[in-house]
């Protein structure tokens, strides 16, 4: 499931970890990618591909790439392309004995980092002089984001192998979409290596089937030489503010509470949690509805607040956003979903 990180998406960094999640790249020595940027995401070399006992259906490639991920030591460059966005990442993944260690890095601008030692996640933002902590995570924000296969899931979604298998980076890949079956919600396409199932592209579909976000890989080295002084920030953050968020959990009482008398199929409250927000002393309630894929945040911000009044759609990245006002609080919903789920989300919700 793509989990949300609410403290990345108040400090607008959540297509940082978005790239990092969506692709991952492999093979044993670094190689350039061959086929260049594709935003249409179908042009290439395609071969017939033939299914094995353990790879016959997406359901077991999505497995095996869920564990690629994790589990192999991995350094590599990769693109993250949105819209006319494009903005370059280096990541370094070292898994230790079970225990994840990684480093995510824009190459450009003020050079942004996403520091994970085991359970603790430091996000450094040079421009805002300030630090973000996070812990409690036992998963790679890589795994915790990539689409995985649950009969549930099922009922919504369509996944299945593509008869056919296409060169990326120089490898040979088998391609993997997973396609909604309604316009509630976006698809995906990952094209999986051969040999190891690690993601070398993928794309993130809207509800016409037109490309939004891509991830793709210009070098990757998978490799057990990985030294942990690669993982090691570059940034001085000596005089950084630093911020712990609250973590997901129950809410706590003391204010009125909003819950929707009518969810999008499928979907679900997943988390929820109510605490300040970065620079702030009032609280946010934090609402986390999914369907196990596609998921969506809710912000409800406490009137005491004074929040700017917005309504109507707005776009962050490749998230829809929609606002308006709930019983005299500011409520926004975000997620990387058709329009028309966010503002359906948003406008169900009712005071309890």
């Amino acid at each position: 499931m793509r989990r949300p990180t609410l403290q990345l998406l108040a400090f607008g960094i959540c297509a940082l970890l978005s790239a990092a999640v969506s692709a991952q790249g492999t093979s044993r020595q670094l190689v350039p990618t061959s086929n260049g940027v594709d935003l249409q995401g179908d042009r290439g070399i395609f071969e017939p591909v033939r299914a094995t006992p353990s790879t016959e259906n997406a359901s077991d490639w999505l497995e095996r790439m869920n564990a690629a991920v994790e589990e192999l030591n991995y350094r590599g460059v990769f693109v993250h392309m949105q819209g006319e966005s494009v903005e370059t990442l280096s990541i370094v993944h070292l898994n230790e004995n079970g225990r994840i260690s990684e480093r995510i890095m824009s190459l450009d601008g003020a050079g942004r980092e996403i520091i994970r030692d085991g359970e603790i996640v430091h996000c450094i933002l040079p421009d805002e002089e300030t630090v973000l902590l996070e812990d409690g995570n036992d998963v790679s924000p890589l795994a915790a984001a990539l689409p995985s296969y649950t009969q549930e899931l099922a009922a919504h979604y369509e996944f299945r192998l593509e008869r056919r298998t296409a060169r990326v980076a120089d490898r040979r890949t088998q391609v993997v979409s997973i396609m909604p079956k309604d316009n509630l919600r976006y698809g995906y396409r990952l094209w999986l290596d051969l040999e190891t199932a690690m993601p070398l592209k993928s794309l993130l579909l809207d509800e016409k089937g037109r490309t939004v976000e891509q991830v793709l890989f210009n070098l990757i080295e998978i490799s057990d030489d990985i030294d942990r002084s690669e993982l090691e920030p570059t940034i001085n953050t000596e005089g950084f503010a630093m911020y712990r968020p609250p973590t997901l959990a129950s809410q706590s009482g003391g204010t009125m509470r909003l819950s929707p008398s009518q969810l999008p199929p499928g979907f679900s409250l997943s988390a929820s949690k109510q605490g300040p927000m970065a620079g702030s002393r009032y609280s946010v309630d934090h609402l986390v509805y999914s369907d196990g894929l596609a998921t969506v945040s809710v912000f409800v911000e406490d009137p005491k607040s004074d929040p700017e009044i917005a309504t109507g759609f707005t776009r962050l990245g490749t998230a829809n956003a929609f606002s308006l006002t709930v019983n005299g609080r500011q409520v926004t919903a975000v997620g990387e979903v058709p329009r028309q789920t966010v503002e359906s989300i948003a406008r169900s919700l009712r005071a309890e």
